[in-house]
């Protein structure tokens, strides 16, 4: 997966299609993203003591990889990502521009 935490990316389906946010958590295996004020549903929570009230809590939930797409800090478009290999780095490349992420 060539997103990481931290990048800005944004949403290509979905109820927050076109939106932007920044990533706070990568899950490699599942393939899914968290993003931050993105994907936001409503659950429903338990009263943990008694006398105390059940509440409404807003919960960010992941989203798959394929859904989202890296804005490029330097051109500020989405873009896909490229590999380019310098020495012994490896270093993320913006598609539209060129410029190294």
């Amino acid at each position: 997966m060539r997103i990481k935490k931290g990048d800005n990316v944004k949403m290509l389906a979905g109820k927050d299609r076109s939106k932007t946010g920044k990533v706070i958590r990568v899950d490699q295996s599942a393939g899914r993203i968290t993003v931050e004020g993105l994907n936001v549903w409503k659950k429903h929570a338990r009263p943990r003591r008694e006398g105390e009230k059940g509440e409404i809590v807003s919960v960010t939930r992941p989203v798959r990889a394929s859904k989202v797409a890296l804005v490029c800090p330097s051109c500020k478009k989405a873009t896909r990502i490229g590999m380019r290999i310098d020495g012994d780095k490896k270093e993320r490349v913006c598609k539209k521009c060129g410029a190294t992420i």
